[in-house]
């Protein structure tokens, strides 16, 4: 807390020379991950420093946020006007546009632990600069860089003639950080915390809360209201459908969820919801892939049937996807901050309904006295099993201004409990915890439009409380076993060692693609909890320089997750269940799982080195793991109105749509000499281009060709376009936000 109230600035200079008064020309400025970032500060404290060279500046945050830009004039030409129309009003980062032209400035430096993925894989000075650090210990490592300034965009509202503000879309790092940095100060080292006011950003409750008087300084001025940088979402293949469908048979009703960003994370969203909304077709799906007899795991540890008792969020990142859980009604299971309760719900000793039987499980199990005392009214008025206008008065209560005794076992007390005394269910549970939010433009106005009933149940938090189990000031040890019971983790993967090792964050020759985030804390926790299993995510192919490769492979010169956590891995072919497994079922079971064009070549591997019996031979029912297989069982699905590629939101046009599809084929094709060969001879084929196709060209500024490579690039993507059948073939869209088309 603050010793002085806050200041207050309309004009972001004059904020600017307050930080450089308070703290000095050393500033070393810590800024949220994400969505989180104030954007008008940063820029100014950045143009400060370019301007200033005596002021030395260390940015020290992840996950900067970016507009997409097109790597060739065809991409550029298709993204230009996606940008203009999806991120109006959205301004860029000036660190990032410099970080990009090679411009950094001398007395600035960018720090980061977690990357966008791939966006700095060739980038010497972030590579360098990259911080190889576990989410929960972020906010130790940022106190460790010697940070002295951290600012965060925040929300702002009025609460009963109060004015309060929320960390809104960050409080993953900035619940802790606070006190770290006032005991910094305490000791003697200035320091500045700095809100920015942004009226769009959705108000979130619970512990994101926070008064005035926490910060030193905050910027309010609607003027710098600027739009969410919302992330759209991205189309879901199908390879990515099938792998969401095999994780999504591996979540229990009545469990815990967490899930991670990209389309990976929606496939599995869009299956969850098939499994509950048309619980026939997904059955079908299960037997005709055979999952019951291939992969054991399902009888134990899975389910096929709907969510009746429904699924609790526990995520880091609070992904559009719960939204959406939400909405299908799978996203239900309310958690309480109350270790005893919680395990009385997990045992299904009471109900989220109230009666006078909750009453006395409670009393027998200890919660409250048989003989009610002024704290046990609280209680129960605290979680709603008493109605707020029941008293404790003068030793008896009072039930609609009635004094009766506080004995449970009083024939009247019981008769006006029952009649004026109960409440209807249990209140203050919460459906989801996360640390931090980001995502499409919908999904900011979903939380937008939350009733405060339903704020109240959606609850942005510490990190440190929903990536490990340590006790923590929002909640013990014990209290967390409580809630997170049947907890899936879900996470991807880039690539997995035949001994399940799992490389999700760099390259064997060292450099970053993203970073380790929350991935190691989650599959650690899955070991700590007894009912608990880590879900790695994995394509099993990718395609690099036009060559297929596998990402089940032999070995790797990086790991992420090391093979001693190994758990359970999903491809698009199935389940491979690694956990207490022995090195010579773990090779077995994930080569079951890889695509059947590798798997002679890693079971010979594995038996080379004696990992693997000589004799071994792969079951005819594992080698049916092919790319075609998986096109026919999604034309199938996909043309009952099933496994679409937007089944939520989709920014696109429908001629987007065409346009993105035909270009990302051509991509891959001319990936290799002999491939774009084969392209440029058939444009050269094609002597004009039809009618129907002209729009599409407008779009893409060939409609009129400026010189010769500009034909052939027309030519090629119309080649695409006609080969594809995309002239007069529509995409389907999606019909609803909150469940699976028809």
């Amino acid at each position: 807390m603050s010793e002085t109230a806050p200041q207050y600035f309309k004009d972001i200079e004059a904020c600017v020379d307050a930080i450089l008064d308070k703290v000095g020309n050393r500033i070393v400025l810590g800024l949220p991950l994400g969505l989180g970032k104030p954007v008008i500060l940063a820029n100014a404290l950045y143009q400060r420093a370019k301007k200033k060279s005596d002021i030395s500046l260390k940015i020290v945050t992840a996950l900067s946020l970016e507009k997409p830009t097109g790597k060739s004039k065809l991409e550029t030409n298709f993204l230009e006007p996606f940008v203009e129309r999806e991120f109006a009003g959205v301004p860029d980062l000036d660190y990032v546009l410099d970080l990009r032209a090679g411009k950094m400035p001398k007395n600035i430096e960018v720090q980061e632990f977690f990357f966008k993925a791939g966006s700095y894989l060739h980038s010497p000075s972030q590579q360098q600069n990259y911080v190889s650090s576990n989410y929960t210990h972020a906010a130790r490592d940022l106190m460790l860089s010697g940070v002295n300034v951290v600012a965060q965009m925040v929300a702002k509202k009025d609460i009963d003639g109060k004015t309060f503000y929320s960390f809104s879309c960050n409080p993953d790092l900035s619940i802790d950080l606070v006190p770290m940095l006032r005991e910094k100060e305490q000791k003697g080292d200035p320091v500045a915390i700095v809100g920015e006011v942004n009226r769009n950003l959705p108000f979130m409750h619970n512990h994101a809360v926070f008064q005035a008087e926490s910060a030193d300084m905050i910027i309010d001025n609607p003027e710098y209201d600027y739009a969410l940088f919302g992330a759209p979402s991205m189309a879901i293949s199908p390879t990515d459908h099938m792998i969401g469908f095999h994780a999504s048979t591996l979540i229990k009703d009545g469990g815990t969820l967490q899930v991670g960003i990209g389309s990976l994370g929606s496939a599995l969203v869009s299956s969850c919801v098939l499994r509950h909304k048309n619980n026939s077709a997904y059955r079908e799906l299960a037997e005709e892939l055979e999952l019951s007899e291939k992969f054991p795991i399902l009888h134990d540890w899975g389910g096929l049937g709907t969510f009746e008792e429904g699924l609790y969020g526990c995520s880091e990142m609070l992904v559009d996807g719960f939204m959406h859980l939400y909405h299908a009604g799978i996203l239900k299971r309310e958690v309480y901050d109350d270790t005893q309760l919680q395990e009385l719900l997990n045992r299904r000793a009471i109900t989220q309904n109230v009666s006078l039987e909750t009453l006395d499980i409670l009393a027998e199990e200890g919660l409250i006295n048989a003989k009610l005392r002024s704290r046990d009214v609280q209680y129960l008025k605290q979680y709603g099993i008493l109605k707020e206008s029941v008293e404790y008065k003068g030793g008896a209560l009072l039930i609609e201004g009635q004094p009766v005794p506080t004995e449970l076992n009083d024939i009247e007390t019981r008769k006006q409990l029952s009649e004026h005394g109960l409440g209807a269910c249990l209140k203050g549970g919460v459906l989801a915890h996360g640390g931090f939010f980001l995502g499409p433009k919908e999904f900011y106005r979903h939380l937008q439009n939350l009733t405060e009933e339903e704020h109240q149940k959606f609850c942005m938090t510490s990190v440190n409380f929903i990536n490990h189990l340590y006790d923590h000031p929002f909640g013990r040890q014990d209290l967390k076993r409580a809630q997170r019971k049947d907890a899936r983790f879900v996470n991807s993967a880039m690539m997995v060692t035949l001994n399940g090792g799992a490389v999700s964050d760099g390259l064997s020759d060292g450099r970053v693609v993203s970073g380790v985030g929350g991935q190691y804390n989650f599959v650690a926790m899955a070991h700590e909890l007894s009912d608990a299993r880590s879900i790695l995510k994995l394509k099993s192919t990718r395609v690099s320089g036009g060559q297929t490769l596998s990402n089940i492979v032999f070995n790797y010169g990086h790991i992420t997750i090391p093979r001693h956590l190994r758990d359970i891995v999903v491809t698009e072919y199935g389940i491979a269940d690694l956990l207490g497994k022995s090195d010579k079922d773990v090779y077995i079971e994930l080569i079951k799982v890889s695509d059947s064009r590798f798997q002679d070549q890693l079971l010979e591997q594995a038996k080379k080195i004696g990992k693997v019996p000589a004799d071994y031979e792969l079951p005819l029912k594992y080698r049916q793991n092919t790319p075609e297989k998986i096109q026919q069982l999604y034309r199938k699905y996909n043309g009952m109105g099933y496994f679409q590629p937007f089944p939520f939101d989709c920014s696109f046009t429908d001629d987007e749509l065409r346009l993105g599809k035909a270009l990302k084929s051509l991509k891959a094709k001319t990936a290799t000499k002999l491939g774009l060969i084969k392209c440029l001879l058939k444009a050269m084929t094609i002597k004009s281009v039809p009618a129907e196709l002209e729009p599409l060209m407008h779009r893409m500024k060939l409609n009129a060709p400026s010189d010769f490579k500009e034909k052939l690039e027309q030519r090629m993507l119309a080649g695409e376009l006609m080969n594809a059948g995309m002239s007069g073939v529509s995409v389907a869209r999606p019909t609803q936000h909150h469940g699976v088309n028809h």
